[in-house]
């Protein structure tokens, strides 16, 4: 998670389209909500609508396991199974479907439907990415966001994103990580420059992020 896998499904769509694979390579991208009904019956028609949204293109399911999470007592996730692996056999011809999500999870998902897993043929895992790669996503979200950043700024980041890496379990977030501790940063310069707010306001203030509102680790 968290490593471009909606990315990626996106770039699937437009390849399969540009070799003749799909008829139009458009992209879907759908959860729980999408394919579960809020009363009985009403779930299987609800798939075969998305379905044929996404007939030509691409239908991605992040955490696609979140339609089986309540598994003994939920019959809504077992009918919207039940749909899915029906339409990847009757529109396999014109009709990709991408599920993903952490790796043991998915894995008690296929195990979810008998039929499910024979239906899906490539399997791909994804690395965490590597520290170095981290602080490359931090200083592109940086610049497309019109903010600079220095040496000092960098490496007070990276000892932060390498701190949660050494700590990380299973569940760890990559890319999301990067975002959240970006968005985390530019609230701290907000909070500075109000703070700070007898100095007088220009363009390089607005813009520039310093090592100390990088939020400090705790424990």
């Amino acid at each position: 998670p968290g490593t471009g896998k909606t990315t990626v499904a996106r770039i699937v769509g437009h390849m399969y389209k540009a070799i003749g694979l799909l008829s139009k390579g458009h992209f879907i991208e759908a959860s729980r909500t999408d394919l579960i009904a809020e009363y009985q019956g009403q779930t299987a028609i609800k798939v075969k609508r998305l379905i044929n949204r996404a007939k030509g293109g691409v239908l991605f399911i992040d955490e696609a396991y979140s339609i089986t999470e309540n598994n003994h007592a939920d019959s809504y996730g077992k009918e919207s199974l039940t749909e899915l692996t029906k339409a990847l056999e009757d529109y396999r011809d014109d009709l990709v479907v991408i599920v993903a999500g952490y790796t043991d999870l998915m894995e008690q998902f296929f195990e979810s439907n008998p039929g499910l897993k024979s239906r899906f043929n490539s399997f791909v895992f994804f690395e965490d990415y590597s520290i170095d790669e981290l602080v490359e996503i931090f200083k592109n979200i940086c610049e497309e966001s019109d903010y600079s950043v220095d040496e000092a700024m960098i490496e007070k980041v990276r000892l932060w994103l390498q701190n949660k890496l050494d700590a990380k379990n299973g569940n760890f977030a990559n890319g999301r990580v990067v975002r959240n501790l970006f968005d985390d940063i530019t609230m701290n310069q907000a909070k500075r420059l109000v703070r700070d707010a007898h100095e007088e306001l220009d363009k390089n203030l607005l813009e520039k992020l310093l090592p100390e509102d990088v939020p400090e680790l705790k424990g």
